[in-house]
């Protein structure tokens, strides 16, 4: 008997799972305890789902059907429920059979699988997930083929299997559809998994953020504190659905003119979306509520939870089961809330005072209250208007990647926004960043970069620089500061992606343009010579010049620098109105506009974007009410004014809409504006919270050049990552790797492993696994003693080489560890003698002989798994100058044979490989296929942590691996290998 305490309960097959529809459920090993749910469950099946299962009519269950299906041994029977609320609401399970089709009695890797799904739930998606997870127990189990039984009228069942993407196998017999099943992943099938994955993912964010009806749960009846600024702010944004109030002391039916009510119960409707801002030891209950309710999700205010600490953190993990128990999606908790300004939804459940940012294209994340607060402040401050904002606090269950997820497919977000300071699972993040990155532009600000003593967030073991460019391979723009963050999206979400780095710079200054024309050769751009248009340049001679830059076909970005005149507020708004006309003349590239204290240009542009009524925050936001730091963290009741310090050099900008009102096409150059830090004018407030309407195109300005440049930078790098995209690579397929060889090894090897450990491999062990991927590495023979050394080279064959394997002296040829080319045992026996006497005792040298190989270049090539890159492909040249200078390139896991080709090509020390100075050309494509392989490892078997070949000898023909290490762990909990889950609590 096993029940869900008993040893060998598999629990790591348990796993919450997001459903086609959004909603959440637990998929976990059925048990002896599980019978009376079993009854309940069937009970609750039609009589056709039942005539489905048993081909026959089966109104209930006997006792011998109950015994059967809740005792499993979980190696040849495994059964699987789903769950919701703790109550079944389908089941899967296969048992094992032999060539004859009955319960095998011997060996076998073929299973007969069956599902039952309530009707209720059905067209969820639950029997898809259901077969994620059976298939992944099963090959864990040794099996590798499922079969399946069933009715040509069970067309929903039938279109499970056939759409799971698996090979498969089918035929009709006896009345019924016969289905066989390869377990084996392919393409395919991981790319149904995913699609499937993201499509409900993003459906579980939509959700949050389009609900139909919203209650507030924690409203004092003052109307102080944070539920009542929460109520506040989803009433005062115009929030098309219904709007609830809950305290159960209320004694009247409206507070702050929204219907109230004791209890969420007495609702009496439906309710799709709970904001709860009580106490957190009151939080369980309002929790309860809402999945008794059918509540779909959950914005939890409150704090206590994660961030203060161990007990907090418990606290933490218990409210993310009790969600999850109910089928509902968590943002938070100690969340700042979130936006949606679509005009069919228009939800404020934040904390930012109302009106919320104007409709935009931008779509921000951040984990931090505190940058939430700063970066809604500073882009309000700027005119940029949002599609969506989430501040997901402790990000307990929503997080970046499931807003990824929902940007994805958006039609209404053009640039993604996000401040992480973790990444959660790295190679969920990179992936999905991969592909978002593909179709619009994600700019992340990262924390965390250093990590404080006893701070949440983890460090990474590799270089700030090596982490930035890991995310850039991923198309990620990385920026440093929060300012960064803002400037970059601002460019991005209103003009068009570089088409090259050619910049050209004019202006009325030329110290200016020439500052501009340093900042484009830091950033690696082609700046053209800074065209100076003399301070006595009229609004028409700027027009004029502006038309012909953009004109030309040797420029991809246009920067304009401008001082002021001596009558500055006499041609503001005529230079602006150049400006607009040049832009719209030639709508197809960009202008950068750089200012010197012209606080009246920088009025006009901005006023040059004045809105429809519709869109105007002008009149209604004046400047006291924008959401400072200061303010916003007083409505949170936690924090102070300086937690929000990145806002603070953020300065207000211009933006300016061509005339036409037509945005640029796509692939054109971008119009930016920079000007440096000035104080903001009276009148800032208002001009500057203008948005334009839709469709109108803007030009968003700077307080400094360098900083106009480093978007214009980060854009033009984008852009070129986004023309390599385009020659997709490929992770080439080997037909000898043994990838389940493989896993049965790891197995093994982890047994004796405790769960925080990481393991070294002994070298046969590391061999025998490297092997299983192709990847041989020569043999060496320990030595002991001289005459175990003349005995090892009789084995391996003269020349040989002799060296130590001390962990102080391992590949330091240098310090003269390494004795090579010995023919004779003379010569061996001298070696050894000489060895021992320069370096110390055979014991502590750990000497060993190995065979000589073809003379060519020693390379180092790594792979290790990092908190905040994920796993990561490493290379570069063995020795001390190449260590000291740092030349080693990186790229992530899983490689394509592009990235390896670019790779081995990354490093300085590059031509070395290619025939430097007359030497001969080494075998790269076997290089190449080395760092395919390993790669192709690290990326199968998680438990793989971290890979070191060194030194790898690249002869003109072939290579040899000298040595090897390997470290093993238990693989994390959650990966974005294997079936769908949630992160694990």
């Amino acid at each position: 008997m096993t029940t869900a305490s008993d040893p060998s309960y598999p629990d790591h097959w348990e796993a919450d799972v997001v459903l086609r529809d959004g909603g959440t459920a637990r998929i976990r090993p059925i048990t002896t305890d599980d019978a009376g749910r079993l009854v309940s469950f069937y009970e609750q099946v039609s009589d056709e789902s039942k005539y489905y299962r048993f081909f026959a009519p089966y109104p209930r269950l006997s006792d011998r059907d109950v015994h059967r299906f809740t005792h499993h041994d979980y190696v040849d029977r495994v059964g699987l429920a789903a769950t919701i609320g703790g109550e079944f609401i389908a089941t899967v399970r296969y048992d094992r059979i032999g060539a004859d089709g009955r319960s095998a009695t011997g060996p076998s890797d073929e299973a007969e699988v069956a599902f039952l799904v309530q009707d209720a739930h059905q067209g969820r998606g639950v029997a898809s997930a259901l077969l994620e997870h059976i298939g992944a127990v099963a090959r864990e189990r040794g099996i590798r083929r499922f079969a399946a039984e069933v009715l040509p009228a069970n067309s929903k069942m039938i279109k499970v299997f056939t759409d799971a993407g698996y090979q498969q196998k089918r035929s009709f017999e006896d009345g019924s559809v016969h289905l066989t099943l390869d377990l084996e992943p392919t393409a395919e099938s991981l790319a149904v998994q995913r699609a499937r994955e993201q499509r409900a993912e993003a459906r579980s964010v939509q959700r949050l953020l389009s609900p139909g009806s919203v209650a507030v749960i924690g409203v004092s009846r003052s109307l102080a504190g944070v539920g009542a600024a929460a109520l506040r702010n989803l009433r005062d944004s115009g929030f098309h659905g219904h709007l609830y109030a809950v305290n159960e002391a209320v004694t009247r039916d409206l507070l702050d003119g929204v219907r109230a009510y004791p209890t969420l119960g007495a609702v009496g409707a439906p309710v799709d979306l709970a904001v709860i801002a009580v106490p957190a030891d009151r939080v369980p209950d309002a929790v309860a509520a809402c999945g008794e309710h059918g509540v779909q999700g959950l914005v939890v205010l409150s704090a206590g939870y994660g961030e203060s600490g161990p007990e907090g953190m418990a606290r933490q993990r218990e409210l993310v089961r009790q969600v999850r128990s109910y089928g509902m999606r968590l943002i938070g908790p100690n969340a700042f809330g979130v936006i949606n300004t679509a005009p069919e939804v228009e939800l404020n459940a934040s904390l930012a005072p109302a009106p919320a940012p104007a409709r935009g294209r931008v779509g921000l994340f951040t984990q931090s209250g505190a940058i939430g607060i700063a970066l809604l402040s500073g882009l309000l401050r700027r005119g940029e208007g949002l599609s969506s904002f989430v501040s997901a606090g402790n990000r307990a269950d929503v997080s970046g990647n499931d807003i990824l997820q929902y940007w994805y497919d958006d039609e209404a977000t053009d640039v993604a926004l996000m401040y992480l300071e973790t990444l959660g699972n790295p190679r969920k993040f990179t992936r999905l960043a991969r592909r978002t990155a593909a179709v619009k532009p994600v700019v992340v600000a990262k924390g965390g970069r250093h990590t404080p003593a006893g701070h949440v967030v983890p460090g990474t073991r590799l270089p700030e620089a090596t982490v930035s460019e890991l995310l850039r391979q991923a198309g990620v723009i990385r920026v440093d500061t929060v300012t960064e963050l803002v400037d970059v999206g601002l460019l991005l979400a209103s003009q068009p992606v570089p088409a090259g780095p050619r910049v050209a710079i004019l202006g009325n200054s030329e110290s200016l343009g020439v500052l501009t024309y340093d900042a484009c050769l830091t950033e690696g751009l082609r700046p053209l010579p800074p065209l100076d248009l003399t301070t006595a340049a009229s609004p028409e001679d700027f027009r004029t010049a502006v038309s012909a830059a953009l004109a030309s076909p040797d420029t991809d970005a246009v920067v304009v620098t401008a001082i002021p005149w001596v009558s500055e507020h006499a041609l503001a708004d005529d230079l602006a109105e150049a400006l607009r006309a040049a832009a719209a003349a030639h709508p197809g590239k960009p202008v950068a506009v750089v200012h010197v204290e012209l606080g009246a240009l920088a009025e006009a542009l901005s006023a040059a974007t004045a809105p429809t009524a519709a869109t105007d925050l002008a009149d209604a936001v004046p400047p006291a009410t924008l959401p400072t730091p200061a303010t916003a963290l007083a409505a949170l009741g936690s924090g102070s004014a300086s937690e929000a310090g990145p806002a603070s050099d953020a300065a207000p900008a211009s933006e300016v809409a061509p005339a036409s009102g037509t945005a640029p096409a796509s692939g054109t150059a971008p119009v930016i504006a920079a000007a440096p830090f000035r104080p903001e004018p009276a009148s800032e407030g208002a001009g500057s919270a203008a948005v334009p309407a839709p469709g109108t195109a803007r030009i968003p300005s700077y307080p400094a050049a360098e900083r106009a440049v480093k978007a214009v930078a980060e854009a033009v790098r984008y852009g070129q990552w986004r023309r390599g995209v385009a020659e997709v690579g490929q992770v080439p397929e080997f037909e000898d790797i043994d990838e389940s060889g493989a896993a049965g090894q790891l197995s093994r090897l982890l047994a004796g492993v405790g769960e925080e450990e990481v393991a070294t491999l002994d070298d046969p062990d590391a061999r025998e696994l490297l092997a299983r991927y192709g990847i041989r590495v020569l043999s060496t023979l320990p030595a002991p003693s001289a005459d175990a050394a003349v005995r090892a080279a009789r084995v391996l064959g003269y020349p040989v080489a002799l060296k130590t394997t001390a962990p102080h002296l391992r590949h330091r040829a240098d310090l003269g560890g390494v004795r090579l080319d010995l023919t004779t045992e003379a010569e061996l026996r001298r070696s050894y003698e000489e060895l021992t006497h320069a370096l110390g005792k055979p014991q502590e040298l750990l000497p060993v002989v190995q065979s000589m190989v073809p003379r060519g270049v020693d390379t180092v090539i790594r792979s290790v798994i990092d908190p905040a890159a994920g796993a990561v492909l490493s290379f570069g040249l063995s020795g001390v100058a190449s260590e000291l200078l740092g030349d080693t390139a990186h790229r992530l896991v899983p490689a394509t044979d592009k990235d390896a080709a670019s790779l081995i090509r990354s490093i300085r020390t590059a031509p070395l490989l290619f025939g430097w100075r007359g030497s001969d050309p080494v075998d790269t494509p076997a290089l190449e296929e080395l760092l395919l392989r390993l790669s192709r490892l690290v990326d199968d078997h998680p438990e793989v942590v971290g890979v070191a070949l060194e030194p790898v000898v690249v002869a003109t023909e072939g290579l040899s691996v000298l040595s090897a290490t390997v470290r093993v762990a238990h693989p994390p909990a959650r990966g974005d290998l294997g079936p769908r889950t949630l992160p694990s609590y």
